[in-house]
């Protein structure tokens, strides 16, 4: 920087820094926009998939549940004890599945995590550059 920006008038340092806050804030607001949008298509797609692939197994899972009921009673169990060992079964798989994947859909991997870092990295610039004015003011 030259020497004539450390000349200027407290109300033009101000104004200054009031532009250069304002165009940090939508400049930042608007990578926070790209970022959330970004996220929230990732999700959407994802939720797609898991939708689909949970149409496509459930005539699956009740077509091997049945196997499995028949097997039981080809073995000896009578129909009413087979169907629920079967759907015992079942019931506890599905709660596992639902709780392992309650368990990795969390907010903080929506969050916008490069808007973030770059708020965190403007403030510790611009207190940087603070102390270094400051400094500059005293010495001369």
């Amino acid at each position: 920087m030259t020497t004539a920006n450390y000349r200027r008038s407290i109300p033009d340092l101000f104004r200054d820094l009031l532009v250069q806050l304002v165009t940090l804030l939508r400049m930042e607001g608007e990578l926070a926009r790209t970022e959330m949008s970004e996220k929230l298509g990732q999700l959407a797609r994802s939720t797609a998939v898991l939708v689909a692939g949970a149409v496509i197994l459930i005539p699956a899972l009740v077509v091997l549940l049945e196997a499995a009921v028949a097997a039981l009673v080809k073995a000896g169990f009578e129909s009413y004890l087979a169907a629920l060992i079967a759907g015992g079964a079942a019931l506890i798989v599905g709660i596992i599945l639902l709780v392992a994947g309650a368990r990795s859909i969390r907010v903080r991997n929506l969050a916008p995590r490069r808007t973030i870092d770059n708020l965190q990295r403007d403030v510790n610039v611009a207190a940087d550059r603070m102390r270094t004015d400051h400094e500059i003011q005293r010495t001369s």
